[in-house]
């Protein structure tokens, strides 16, 4: 990572700290209350934004504790809407998805947590202002009495994921984005990654995805059900515009392997039937990968589609013994983003009895 990092600087992976898997047992989840009305074509649809949040805020509560960021002014109708099933934290914010600017949470040995704060720039200065978010990651660690470890490139957490033994997945299309590291080449990104997560081996799973807003984030394509498990999202029919991105993603899983030398075991996951668009005209950005494991459950997507059973039946296939909760998330993915995309697992530390 010449010119990041010095040899002696400290980063998480130089200080045992590696990103955990996402099944692993979580302190609680965080998430951030709607605020920016752009985002969502308009008051209604800002309105119908925040009822969704906190229909997936209700549905994790029961499985393990939601703190939601806050704004001031919007405490009350956050309040009320919650019905008394999570807790808030006030503070700052020009948007409202916390997987992406919220802090990507580290274990370490013994009772040691951490988390870093990535560079961020509104999914390459697509939104102003974005200060607020560029610093909520280190607001949370702080309020949690953890370090803080400042990457020296631009990443979002939903670009990437991983296997908590050493492997992670991302896209070209997302982090070797002229918008987001222009000056870094492939080779620079993975040393990155690997100096703040812990990874020992970064998979990239292609571009050509119509994500325009994330510009292919991981956590809409493809993620770990388990190590050397992947559920990749495959559109219903070849006519789609990333069945071939997909298939793409799909060829490459087979032909590698992961950090402790084994092969892939690729689980097709068919997406939604029936096409849609955004206000906005766009590809609607439905995707049953993006869903979010929480202690001992799944909050997972529906779109009213005729798929959504079909997808019910993988994740309950790929993690038996948990319950499954799925939420109407349409009003979610208007925004750009879905379930996993609005929630930020916070993990307990290494050691905890505490089964996930």
């Amino acid at each position: 990572m010449s010119g990041w990092l010095d040899a002696d600087d400290r980063c998480p992976a130089r200080d045992g700290y590696i990103m955990p898997a996402e099944w692993a047992p979580h302190v609680r989840t965080w998430m951030c209350w709607p605020c920016r009305t752009e985002v969502w074509g308009g008051p209604d649809g800002l309105l119908r934004a925040k009822q969704a949040y906190a229909r997936v805020a209700r549905a994790i509560s029961s499985f393990e504790p939601v703190i939601m960021a806050v704004r001031p002014q919007d405490l009350a109708e956050a309040k009320l809407a919650c019905a008394g099933k999570v807790e808030f934290f006030e503070t700052p914010l020009d948007d409202s998805w916390s997987r992406d600017f919220g802090p990507t949470f580290l274990i370490g040995s013994g009772s040691a947590r951490a988390g870093v704060q990535w560079q961020f720039n509104a999914w390459g200065n697509k939104y102003r202002p974005f200060d607020k978010d560029s610093e909520f990651a280190t607001r949370v660690l702080k309020r949690e009495d953890l370090p803080v470890y400042r990457a020296p490139f631009v990443c979002e957490g939903g670009a990437i994921h991983v296997d908590g033994e050493g492997t992670l997945i991302t896209t070209e299309q997302c982090l070797l984005n002229a918008n987001r590291n222009p000056d870094q080449t492939q080779q620079q990104i993975e040393e990155g990654l690997a100096l703040f997560t812990g990874a020992r081996r970064v998979i990239w799973l292609g571009d050509g995805f119509s994500d325009e807003e994330t510009d292919g984030h991981i956590d809409n394509i493809a993620c770990f059900a388990a190590p050397g498990r992947v559920l990749v999202g495959v559109p219903s029919a070849k006519s789609y515009p990333d069945y071939e991105p997909a298939m793409e993603a799909v060829r490459r899983l087979k032909q590698s392997h992961d950090a402790a030398g084994r092969g892939f075991e690729g689980i097709d996951m068919a997406q939604p039937q029936t096409p849609r668009q955004d206000w906005r005209g766009r590809p609607l950005a439905m995707s049953y990968i993006n869903f979010y494991l929480a202690n001992g459950g799944v909050v997972m997507p529906g779109f009213d589609d005729p798929n959504d059973e079909k997808a019910r039946a993988v994740i309950a296939d790929c993690f038996p013994g948990r319950d499954i909760l799925q939420i109407d998330a349409l009003d979610i993915v208007q925004g750009g983003g879905g379930i996993h995309c609005i929630t930020q697992q916070e993990p307990r530390r290494l050691g905890s009895e505490e089964a996930a």
